[in-house]
């Protein structure tokens, strides 16, 4: 029988990554400071983090940020307290690499394996377990929890030392970003031009400016599907922030940064904030005269 798998943070992707997980035939044991989300993820429910920690060789975070995940490992009762050598401790959540490579010293002087694993590819990946993985740290604790990584993810990337796998899901995010919003304001645009929402997304599909959210977002928007279960306006601006404090550090010049900065910003100042970041295109829709660039019949979802 497979060893249980401990997860801490069963929200929106760790909720969705838990059940995975257990319809591939692994036992849960599930942490989540909201009541319910262990059950609803078809986690055995935990009552702490130590309980976790106790009952799993293999424990996966899932939380919003780095601050967060901060709390869990330093908490009174935290993973940094309750771990114990041999133990592997994989964080899938969208953190600060600076952090990600301090938190993997700390585990290291206890014998326990922290690895950072980005995710990507949102919430209808994370259902169908066709995620991407970004991982950093020890090659060999990627190798040892592979069949567990293999239960949620299509694609699994070694990107070496602590602290890569992170940097690189920032770097993704942040062209995420950019396509979502970018696209979004060509859409509004379009719809105040008179051009028909499809012919111009074929066009835009067809050509040099097709990116992921016009082929696989807009797709659905101007038909007055938003999807569900994707980053939020506030999430998608956190991850953006990451990004120029990352390149900051590198001294790398942060020159494309401020357009989904302002976009997701509005967003978030308009009213959108805990709503999915396509919800970004209302948004510059707002401001460009009330634009809804899906069709009248389907409405606003």
């Amino acid at each position: 029988m497979p060893e249980e798998v401990g997860f801490i943070g069963l929200g929106n992707m760790g909720g969705r990554m838990a059940v995975r997980l257990a319809e591939q035939g692994r036992s849960v044991v599930g942490y989540d400071v909201v009541p319910g989300l262990a059950d609803k993820a078809r986690a055995r429910v935990a009552g702490s983090i130590a309980e976790v920690a106790a009952a799993a060789d293999v424990v996966l975070l899932s939380l919003p940020d780095s601050k967060v995940v901060e709390s869990v490992v330093h908490g009174d009762g935290g993973l940094l307290a309750v771990s114990r050598e041999g133990q592997v401790i994989a964080d899938l959540s969208t953190a600060a690499p600076a952090s990600t490579r301090e938190l993997h010293k700390q585990f290291a002087a206890k014998g326990v394996s922290f690895l950072d694993a980005g995710v990507s590819g949102g919430a209808a990946a994370a259902e169908a377990g066709t995620l991407t993985v970004m991982v950093g740290g020890d090659q060999a604790m990627l190798e040892r929890i592979r069949p567990v990584l293999d239960c949620i993810a299509a694609k699994i990337f070694y990107c070496g030392a602590p602290g890569s796998g992170h940097t690189a899901k920032l770097l993704n995010n942040f062209l995420n970003a950019v396509c979502l919003a970018a696209t979004a304001e060509a859409m509004v645009a379009g719809k105040k031009a008179g051009l028909d929402m499809e012919t111009l997304l074929n066009i835009i599909n067809s050509s040099s400016g097709v990116n992921f959210a016009s082929m696989n977002r807009f797709t659905k928007i101007i038909h007055g599907d938003y999807l569900k279960g994707g980053l939020t306006n506030t999430l998608m601006m956190k991850d953006v922030m990451l990004y120029t404090e990352l390149i900051a550090d590198l001294g790398v010049a942060g020159l494309n940064a401020s357009g989904p900065l302002a976009s997701f910003g509005l967003a978030k100042s308009l009213g959108y904030a805990d709503q999915i970041s396509n919800r970004v295109v209302d948004a510059i829709g707002d401001v460009s005269g009330g634009v809804r660039i899906q069709s009248e019949e389907n409405g606003q979802s």
